[in-house]
């Protein structure tokens, strides 16, 4: 049994593609980077500014960023014997979140807790090439899944020590996520079928940012990565959920924030 043949274009197409969305995402983190070298830089000659902004224990703000999801994909092990499948692949796409944030000192201006809740807009991509000719019958198929998901992260905030108008920071914690757009509990439509994912979902959170201080504010640039510790996919054995065993969210989440 042979592998699908694909046509040269749709493979030109996914490839210039990808090549776009890498530089765009080159572009904006050169800019990014350029922007906090020449900030950092001016810093120098600058008087501190904002100095009893860590003595309160509680600090408020809002967030504004956007973020490239995807899935981890676990075939099932028998996918290819069992259903023709060949391979399924996962693709980010861009997406968008705001939330407000609330933090807590904890005994030292170097270690903090914060909580932001938001509210996130996500999509993911699942490519299946398979030789099913019946469920598949170009030999590939695209499932768009969309998210609009309520957050609650609750992270610890390690700062080093401030220098001048600026500091960095190292962040880990969890995040509990609803997805208001679900379909769990939606009747399967086996003409057209979709993938099913919980509703609920726990994640793990790593990440990093600088802080900069103005005259009456504090903010921020933030990047971080999470992933699901548990999988959401929900088997309902219809074609696009058979050859799949587990599906796990993860995603890279950029953001400015503003503290007061």
């Amino acid at each position: 049994m042979g592998l699908p043949q694909f046509t040269l274009e749709s493979n030109k197409t996914a490839t210039l593609n990808a090549s776009f969305r890498y530089l765009n995402m080159k572009s904006l983190l050169s800019f990014i980077f350029l922007f906090l070298f020449l900030f950092s830089h001016g810093q120098k000659l600058k008087q501190q500014r904002f100095k009893n902004f860590d003595k309160k224990a509680f600090r408020f703000g809002f967030m504004l960023g956007i973020n490239s999801t995807d899935l981890t994909v676990y075939q099932n092990p028998n996918a290819y014997e069992e259903h023709g499948l060949v391979s399924v692949q996962n693709e980010s796409q861009p997406g968008g979140q705001l939330g407000i944030l609330t933090t807590l000192k904890l005994g030292t201006p170097v270690l903090r807790l914060r909580f932001m809740p938001g509210l996130s807009f996500q999509e993911k991509t699942l490519t299946y090439r398979s030789l099913d000719s019946t469920n598949f019958p170009k030999g590939m198929s695209e499932e768009r899944i969309n998210a609009t998901s309520l957050d609650f992260p609750l992270t610890f905030v390690f700062r080093t020590k401030r220098f001048n108008n600026f500091a960095a920071y190292a962040l880990f914690g969890g995040q509990y996520s609803i997805d208001l757009q679900s379909q769990q509990d939606a009747s399967q439509n086996y003409i057209d079928p979709f993938i099913k994912l919980n509703r609920y979902d726990i994640h793990g959170q790593l990440g990093g940012g600088i802080d900069f201080y103005a005259p009456f504010f504090k903010f921020s640039i933030e990047i971080k990565y999470s992933h699901g510790v548990k999988s959401t996919f929900i088997q309902d054995y219809s074609p696009v959920a058979k050859p799949i065993d587990e599906l796990y969210n993860k995603g890279w989440w950029f953001s400015i924030i503003f503290q007061s």
